[in-house]
């Protein structure tokens, strides 16, 4: 590796994008439609449910600072962090099938079985996922490139999001016999395209950025150095509220949609469309109305993340993300006010929401990137795979709790699989669904107030440490 100033070409950003659209297709598929398959397919209670989304990723999150610093030690010929994707990514396509498989079971083996195959596939994500996170930090000194390479890769990742949520609602019906029959379809296919993804961002993708050989380091003082490191805690914490915010919204969305909207409204929006219902409806985008708003929400995240650089035109990257993702936390808390019967209001709502919060993904993780750089300049040991992994922890800890969250919140409102729900359970799916997300994502904007790694000094640090090695300073 070198710390050259090759600029990134379009084939190795979208390369690398593509690693995500891979990992999208398990994160968006669980996120949408775990606590669901658990709850009206596997017929397992929501509040197993919730338990088991919130416990294996809570318990398995703790690896990603273990395979964080494994990588940072790892030396190949192919870089630090590229050899993961190309050993982890049969295992993590095999897993993932394994967890919709759904054999038949009692209701004892069941439970064995949901937590096996789910903490063996997380475990599998962890060590493919991690190390391709932390490649991010590697492939250019640049944190102007960096914040252009995450761009691609939310871009990437989020279309294999929008994917998800636009189509297995109606897979989910049309891809078998049965809808357990349909999901493991899906997954088997899911499998196979990621598998061939990964394989792809390894060969296309190259690590510039020359970083000490760090056996000899001390693993304790890593984590010294990382607690020392006050950007990166800031966004430790901020990384944490967003995802127990993703992981409520995206999990109560189906239940909001099968229970609270119904398919009533989507008839009358079909009839307001006219023509283009046509066009949709070949498409399957508008077969159900969880698809149609998941369609229209993904096409402005994508839209929102490729703006990212127009954006940065205008507005320095620390006061953009506070602004985007408090005014993506008040669209969300709006949701508790919105009639569930107005279709064409609650897709809007969710176009303004999901479009401010398309670029924060990409600036935050060229936050993570800036942090790195950071370490390296106050502490003198650079620990980019740790700096990724302690950050996927905050994330994927936030989810579990967002997710487990969701199991326990409806059992304890009174939901019921596959019934006409109470009065107490609908008021329950729209705490889950509207008010505690927005909460959670209002909070984490207001967090970044205390990041203090603004542009000038981003670039001071990389003039610094590129004069500390041979080679030319980064460009301006």
């Amino acid at each position: 590796m070198t710390s050259s100033q090759e600029r990134l070409s379009f084939r190795e950003k979208f390369a690398y994008g593509l690693g995500d659209t891979a990992s999208n297709f398990y994160f968006a598929l669980f996120n949408s439609f775990l606590v669901y398959y658990y709850t009206d397919v596997f017929g397992l209670a929501s509040s197993s449910a919730g338990t088991i989304a919130g416990v294996v990723p809570f318990a398995v999150a703790l690896l990603n600072p273990v395979i964080g610093m494994a990588a940072d030690r790892t030396q190949s010929r192919w870089g630090k962090f590229r050899p993961y994707l190309l050993w982890g990514a049969l295992p993590y396509g095999l897993f993932g099938y394994l967890m919709f498989s759904n054999p038949a079971l009692g209701a004892g083996a069941k439970l064995v079985f949901a937590y096996a195959t789910y903490a063996l596939t997380l475990i599998a994500y962890v060590a493919i996922n991690t190390p391709y996170s932390a490649l991010l930090g590697v492939m250019s000194p640049s944190s102007a490139d960096r914040t252009s390479l995450s761009a691609y890769r939310f871009a990437c990742a989020f279309t294999g999001g929008l994917l998800i949520g636009t189509y297995v609602p109606w897979l989910k019906d049309h891809f078998g016999a049965t809808e357990a029959e349909s999901f493991r379809n899906l997954m088997a296919l899911f499998a196979l395209i990621s598998v061939a993804m990964f394989l792809y961002t390894f060969l296309n993708t190259r690590e510039r950025v020359a970083t000490p050989q760090a056996a000899g380091q001390s693993v304790w003082t890593d984590l010294r150095d990382l607690a020392r490191n006050g950007p990166w805690l800031v966004l430790f914490f901020a990384a944490f509220l967003t995802m127990a915010n993703v992981g409520l919204r995206s999990g109560a969305t189906i239940y909001y949609f099968k229970y609270v909207v119904g398919e009533d409204a989507l008839r009358g929006f079909d009839e307001l469309l006219g023509p283009v219902a046509t066009v949709l409806a070949f498409l399957k985008v508008s077969a159900s109305g969880l698809g149609l708003y998941n369609f229209v929400g993904g096409l402005a995240f994508i839209t929102g993340a490729l703006m990212t650089k127009l954006f940065l035109r205008f507005f320095p990257r620390r006061p953009l993300m506070i602004g985007l993702t408090c005014l993506n936390a008040l669209a969300m808390a709006a949701f508790w006010f919105v009639d569930a019967g107005n279709l064409p209001l609650l897709i809007a709502l969710n176009i303004f929401a999901a479009f401010v919060a398309g670029p924060t993904p990409a600036i935050v993780w060229s936050f993570y990137a800036d942090t790195a750089d950071y370490g390296e300049w106050r502490f003198g040991r650079r620990s980019t795979g740790l700096v990724f992994s302690a950050a996927v922890l905050a994330q994927k800890v936030g989810l579990a709790i967002g997710t487990a969250m969701l199991g326990w919140l409806l059992g304890h409102y009174g939901y019921v699989a596959n019934a006409v729900q109470t009065p107490r359970a609908l008021l329950g799916i729209h705490v889950v669904f509207a008010l505690l997300p927005g909460a959670f994502a209002l909070l984490s904007g207001l967090a970044i107030f205390f990041y203090r790694l603004d542009d000038r000094t981003v670039k001071q640090i990389e003039t610094d440490l590129a004069a500390r090695k041979p080679g030319p300073a980064p460009a301006a």
